[in-house]
């Protein structure tokens, strides 16, 4: 397989970022070209960029010789939302890393040819790109996801967490502007459930020893609570590599 780097400046967001690629081996019918791979985008967290899941699982393991074609993107620290200061990294990810990975690439990302995970932070962008933009994914993943706005309310954020308030206030625009939003988890599901067999197929996981558990617990039930088709996996694990390694393998060997 290819693994390449790309570091390129989108209009989008303003500044240099580097994307990474994991490209199948063609040696088999099954694989002749690009134009029919899937295109998995992998989404990091809060503290992490577009090396993680190179660095810390065996993704290009789990992917060889697999029709698919892996996108990990770097977002920074900005929750997959187009941020007041200009930075539109939510545009980023739905429309002109696409179209960049078209032109640059051929590869096809019509209808349903694209899958999409992420951890933590990723898990909220992964849900909410395939929430919003259903008719392109055929399915998505979070793995301990920021799946409830609860995390951001004053009692989370405590005064030794200042400094992640004023963050996240200037990410989201200000955190009371959250609720009833495109980044409020409950919109995702009261969108999807106008037409559920629109929306890809969803699955999640967490760690019983989460500090995110309860939002994913929410989630789960507001999501079925709203007829959406969902699968939910909670076994002994933190937030960790290595209870997302062990869950994206397992996910992958079901989509793939």
């Amino acid at each position: 397989m290819a693994l390449i780097q790309l570091d390129h400046k989108p209009i989008t967001t303003k500044v240099n970022t580097p994307v990474r690629v994991i490209l199948p081996d063609f040696f088999s019918d099954e694989i002749p070209d690009l134009q029919s791979c899937q295109v998995l985008f992998l989404l990091h967290g809060l503290s992490d960029d577009a090396s993680a899941w190179q660095r810390y699982t065996n993704i290009e393991s789990l992917v060889r010789y697999k029709p698919v074609m892996v996108v990990m993107p770097s977002v920074g620290r900005s929750f997959y939302t187009d941020m007041d200061n200009g930075q539109a990294y939510y545009t980023y990810l739905t429309q002109e890393l696409p179209q960049y990975l078209e032109t640059v690439f051929r590869v096809d990302l019509s209808e349903k040819k694209q899958l999409i995970a992420g951890i933590s932070m990723g898990g909220f962008g992964a849900f909410k790109i395939a929430l919003l933009n259903p008719e392109r994914f055929r399915a998505a993943l979070s793995l301990s996801g920021v799946l409830s706005l609860q995390v951001f309310s004053p009692a989370n954020l405590t005064l030794e967490q200042e400094s992640d308030r004023h963050e996240f206030d200037l990410v989201f625009g200000g955190l009371d502007k959250l609720a009833g939003s495109e980044n409020d988890p409950a919109v995702w599901i009261k969108k999807a459930a106008l037409d559920p067999s629109r929306i890809p197929g969803l699955a999640m996981a967490c760690g019983k020893q989460d500090s995110l558990l309860p939002a994913n617990r929410w989630f789960f039930n507001e999501a079925l609570n709203a007829q959406l088709s969902i699968r939910y996996r909670e076994s002994d694990g933190g937030h960790d590599w290595l209870f997302w390694g062990e869950q994206i393998r397992i996910w992958l060997e079901e989509v793939l």
